[in-house]
């Protein structure tokens, strides 16, 4: 069975920040598929893995670019699954170019677009397992723990360290 989950990105610089979403899903059970595709070098690839994305099986593609980031809204413009946006901070413009690349799609071509780099990276891979969990009573349950166990972690009351 295919992982239903896959993250893809544009070169493997990009790993540095889409790790934490693998590590994320890996931390609720989920299994991935994670492949370098990219847009500009790898058109053939991106165009058979995104054309054939959902008959391979996967339910959600999380996407990871950054500079010009076309790598999100093509793998939407080939595919009808869900597709999230993870902009990857880049050293000339802090990653703002790869953010503004992905969140102005096109009407009809939709990308959820998440935070620059890390945070980014992160919280696609939760609202990946979100949309699973719909459909998914344990899984719905292990994200339940996991955010329950991140609240916990939030102190009342600052330290006094004087």
């Amino acid at each position: 069975m295919t992982a239903p989950i896959a993250i893809i990105m544009g070169s493997q610089s990009d790993w540095d920040t889409m790790r934490h979403a693998a590590d994320t899903l890996a931390a609720l059970g989920i299994a991935t598929d994670t492949r370098i595709v990219s847009a500009h070098r790898t058109p053939d690839r991106l165009f058979a893995f995104a054309k054939g994305a959902k008959a391979a099986g996967f339910k959600v593609v999380i996407a990871g670019a950054g500079g010009a980031a076309h790598l999100p809204g093509m793998a939407a413009a080939l595919t009808e699954l869900p597709v999230f946006g993870v902009p990857i901070e880049s050293k000339t413009l802090k990653g703002l170019d790869s953010l503004y690349s992905i969140v102005q799609m096109p009407a009809g071509i939709p990308v959820g677009t998440l935070a620059i780099g890390k945070a980014g990276a992160i919280n696609a891979a939760l609202l990946a397992a979100s949309v699973l969990a719909l459909s998914d009573p344990a899984l719905s349950d292990r994200l339940a723990a996991w955010r329950k166990a991140q609240t916990e972690t939030v102190a009342e009351r600052p330290e006094d360290k004087a």
